[in-house]
């Protein structure tokens, strides 16, 4: 037997004196036998058993049943990739709708791309683009921490639900950056969002004393395109005190205040969700104990971060909510960017419309991604070296 005989060689071998063996007389099979006996090393019996074998069937091509597929992965993924992780990772819907805006500051920061690739990357489904990103999707846990506060609390109204119309109406709430210890020596974020626009602002804290926290949501008032109506946050002290209830109160046109049920996240069901999205997607479960941090930070969340989250970054609205049966059916509009919503507020003033148009024309979303890139990287070298 020869050792050294590829199993490629062996089957050939044994494919060729498969068809003679079929076509012998008993002289001459004895002799294909000997044959195989002496260059495969088979048994004799096992020798007549391996050339009266049938050969396997040839297959058939395989018939690609439903309709062809109109999209290859292989020449939307490239362009498809940055564009999801710049960002940051959202749901086909989203990505369809932001795809128009973002292909030519694509181009102008990658490269140019060809009528046809364009053209498919605009009519592509939102379903099609959460089949192809499937592959690069991960899940992550989900943590959080808060405090209760009691000042205050009964002569803060409970809010049933959000009947008002137009922009202003803000849900707040604070999120640790406690590394898994509460100790109330760390930074906290807080997280503010607009239920009409989808507005968003974060600052960070250096604790959630209420003069820190009442400076933060100051700042938080200035930086919005449209006038505050009202504030919304849980049971927290920090935003449940004399201090917030006499800033919103005190002025020619008073800023309602209002309050979750205790222990019922869902009042809070916007807030929460930018929680996760705009806070710990970013910062993540790290621990940021040093106050010189802080201003880092709020530079951060104030114009890059903040720039690319209402300007770039679709979200969607629920429209309608139906109960069909046992199952509750919601309806969710176009996805449409906080921009976009704003400039159509009867709300937001012209000259403030013109002002963020502006801007809007100079921004590009690669370059506030690697800007947002750059300086959380300085941040966490500041982090690592203080531990």
């Amino acid at each position: 037997m020869d050792h050294d005989m590829s199993q490629k060689t062996r089957k050939e071998v044994l494919s060729k004196l498969r068809r003679q063996y079929a076509k012998a007389g008993p002289g001459f099979k004895r002799q294909l036998l000997d044959q195989a006996v002496a260059l495969l090393g088979y048994h004799r019996k096992a020798a007549i058993r391996a050339l009266r074998a049938q050969p396997p069937p040839v297959r058939a091509p395989a018939v690609i049943r439903g309709r062809p597929r109109d999209y290859e992965p292989a020449r939307l993924l490239p362009v498809l990739k940055p564009i999801w992780f710049a960002a940051l990772q959202p749901c086909g819907s989203r990505l369809a709708a932001l795809l128009p805006e973002w292909l030519p500051a694509y181009e102008q920061d990658h490269r140019r791309l060809d009528s046809d690739l364009r053209a498919s990357l605009l009519a592509v489904s939102a379903r099609t683009l959460d089949r192809l990103l499937v592959p690069l999707r991960v899940n992550r846990a989900r943590r959080g921490g808060t405090r209760p506060g009691s000042l205050l609390r009964q002569s803060i109204p409970i809010r049933g639900g959000w009947d008002e119309e137009g922009a202003g109406w803000l849900e707040v709430d604070t999120v640790a950056l406690c590394g898994g210890c509460l100790d109330d020596r760390h930074v906290w974020m807080l997280d503010g969002v607009d239920i009409r626009t989808d507005w968003t602002e974060q600052r960070a804290l250096a604790n959630r004393g209420q003069h820190c926290t009442l400076a933060q949501l100051q700042d938080v008032e200035a930086s919005l395109p449209f006038p505050l109506r009202g504030l919304d946050s849980d049971n927290g002290g920090e935003f449940l005190n004399h201090h917030v209830a006499a800033w919103l109160q005190q002025r020619k046109k008073p800023v309602l205040l209002t309050r979750s049920r205790a222990y019922r996240k869902n009042d809070n069901a916007h807030v929460e969700q930018r929680n996760w999205t705009h806070v710990r997607q970013h910062f993540g479960y790290e621990r940021y104990d040093d106050p010189a941090a802080v201003p880092l930070l709020n530079a951060l969340c104030k114009v890059p971060l903040g720039q690319l989250q209402n300007h770039f970054l679709p979200t969607h609205k629920l429209r309608e909510k139906r109960r069909e049966g046992k199952r509750t059916v919601r309806v969710y509009g176009a996805a449409q960017t906080p921009y976009a919503r704003v400039l159509a507020a009867a709300e937001v003033t012209a000259a403030k419309k013109a002002e963020l148009k502006l801007l809007h024309g100079r921004l590009n979303p690669f370059q506030l991604g690697r800007e947002i890139e750059r300086q959380k990287q300085a941040i966490e070298a500041r982090r690592l070296l203080r531990a």
